[in-house]
């Protein structure tokens, strides 16, 4: 099912980063929907949760220069809730720009909100951003795992 990558989360949006980075997918698709209830056990599969375990997804943010800052917060269910955006590093290697100020800016740092992602964690903004920068704004993913 073709989905928008702004609105993975869960292991649609794990499955996508996943896919991102190369693993492989049948296993993937084992461990979220095993087919016997012991095939996890028989076969080891590792655990995929980048988009909420920092020892996972961190790596990836790191690796790929992704950038996140703290955004609006959006009102959901009656209360706030904080909203983070995250972009990939697309200046790197041009050449510094001036502001309207006259000072010296290195673009490495200047955040395009058209080129990023928003989210409710860090992760999870950083995560819709590697895999919106690697397959795309929309991506296809398994209908088993939007449910």
């Amino acid at each position: 099912m073709r989905i928008r990558a702004k609105e993975l989360t869960g292991a649609s949006l794990d499955w996508a980063v996943a896919k991102c980075d190369g693993v492989n997918l049948e296993a993937f698709t084992l461990y979220y929907h095993p087919t016997e209830p012991d095939d996890l056990d028989c076969h080891g599969f590792p655990e995929f949760h980048y988009s909420t375990v920092w020892a996972q997804g961190g790596p990836i943010i790191a690796r790929e220069n992704i950038t996140i800052i703290r955004a609006n917060n959006d009102y959901v269910d009656g209360k706030w809730m904080p909203n983070w955006f995250a972009e990939t590093d697309q200046y790197v290697g041009h050449s510094a720009s001036e502001s309207y100020e006259h000072q010296q800016m290195n673009p490495t740092f200047m955040i395009s909100a058209e080129d990023g992602m928003y989210g409710p964690t860090p992760l999870i903004a950083a995560m819709r951003a590697y895999v919106a920068s690697k397959l795309g704004v929309e991506v296809d993913v398994p209908e088993e795992l939007l449910k």
